[in-house]
């Protein structure tokens, strides 16, 4: 079997941290990596489910919708940016301050 290298370049406290765990596990990089192509190769997708994190604007809106049953109507700005009012939603307020 013909070996190939994989050149990446990735922050080297993810590298320490990820490093450290596969020791207790006792894998080397090498190997870790090797397994996450073939799971790759036998699921044909990543193995795992990459998530679009929500904007904050999205995390407002979602709670405007869970702490109203009535649907809160936020207004927004030029940009698209939600304004809340503080003295009409002060839960929403404080929630998008203080979170």
């Amino acid at each position: 079997m013909t070996k190939a290298n994989v050149n990446v370049r990735i922050d080297s406290n993810i590298k320490e941290l990820a490093s450290k765990l596969l020791d207790r596990m006792g894998l080397d990089q090498t190997t870790a990596i090797e397994m996450f192509y073939r799971q790759i190769i036998a699921e044909r997708r990543l193995p795992f489910q990459p998530v679009v994190t929500s904007t904050l604007d999205e995390q407002i809106a979602a709670a405007a919708i869970k702490n109203n049953p009535k649907m809160v109507e936020l207004a927004t700005d030029e940009n698209g940016n939600i304004l809340i009012d503080k003295k009409l939603h002060p839960e929403i307020y404080n929630w998008a301050v203080n979170g």
